[in-house]
């Protein structure tokens, strides 16, 4: 028998070091900041601390406004592990240009962030920092501690404001990104669990065609449509098992205890391809709380309507 049980309970592990925009998000979970934090270098090792058992949970971005899907944790969460998303989290991005103390603009020779940061900043850097090299980094953070280890005052970051304070840095310039709705969305995982139905939720699954044949994606398309399920994000990705190779991953709001999401699904796994569930989970957004309250009560009036027509039934 496997052991589920983690050898860290009540542990969460992300993307370190201290000041990254994932440990910012985190802290918006109450609960979550309450647990024993483990901080990784990379994404992948967060979700395989979570499949090895070495923490309940795991925390990582997935997808942001502006540079679409973060590939790693879409691709490990697809291909090398076996996780459950537990909830979702979205956050506004602000980004920062960060310095040592004395460091002036017109001194700045390299830029160092994570690669999903310099991309949201790629037109700023161009309009004021057309010569400068950029530099990738494990996170927004870890290039904030990288130039505070350093004297010279040519190197900078692209960081969080609360990196600045972590690191002892100066904040040459703010909100850098190119767009101001800027927004990433983070999961949270763990190895089982399927949270109960709020009444606002969504779910996310990829979907691996049995065969590669014209119509194969309005196949899967059509189902959700003739159910009215609203699909919040598609992309396909590459099975890396040779080119032209491809599955879909979903997002669509419901949740697997719903007959019409249940319904949807036992058709496409019997119609269409494999399917790898991925959680159903409460949906984020600034009206979540209010959506979940509404479907509570509407669920509440059905069932008395539904229960009072039974009892009129006779024997």
């Amino acid at each position: 028998m496997v052991n589920n049980t983690p050898s860290n309970s009540n542990t969460v592990a992300y993307l370190g070091p201290a000041g990254t925009f994932t440990e910012q998000a985190l802290y918006t979970q109450p609960d979550l900041a309450e647990l024993k934090h483990v901080l990784t270098t990379s994404i992948p090792d967060v979700l395989q601390k979570v499949t090895d058992n070495e923490v309940s949970f795991g925390f990582a971005a997935l997808e942001n406004s502006i540079e679409g899907s973060v590939n790693i944790t879409q691709d490990t969460l697809a291909f090398e592990t076996d996780l459950l998303i537990q909830r979702e989290v979205i956050i506004s991005i602000q980004l920062n240009l960060l310095g040592p103390p004395g460091t002036k603009l017109d001194d700045v020779e390299r830029v160092i962030s994570f690669p999903h940061a310099i991309a949201q900043c790629r037109g700023w850097l161009q309009s004021n920092l057309p010569n400068a090299t950029i530099e990738a980094s494990n996170s927004t953070a870890d290039a904030a501690d990288q130039i505070s280890k350093i004297t010279d005052t040519h190197t900078v970051a692209i960081a969080p404001a609360l990196a600045a304070k972590v690191y002892g840095l100066d904040i040459l310039a703010a909100d850098v990104e190119d767009h101001p709705e800027n927004q990433t969305r983070f999961v949270l995982v763990a190895v089982d669990g399927i949270p109960e139905s709020t009444g606002h939720d969504k779910t996310s699954l990829v979907v691996f065609q049995r065969a590669d044949r014209p119509g194969s994606l309005l196949g899967i398309l059509q189902e959700f449509a003739a159910r009215s399920i609203n699909l919040t994000r598609l992309e396909s990705r590459p099975t890396k098992q040779g080119l032209g190779n491809y599955c879909f991953l979903m997002d669509f709001m419901g949740h697997i205890a719903d007959d019409v999401i249940a319904d949807c699904l036992l058709n496409i796994q019997m119609k269409h391809g494999q399917i790898k569930f991925l959680g159903s989970y409460p949906a984020a957004g600034k009206q979540g709380a209010e959506l979940r309250n509404e479907a509570s009560a509407a669920s509440q009036i059905a069932n008395k309507w539904l229960t009072d027509l039974r009892n009129r039934i006779t024997d």
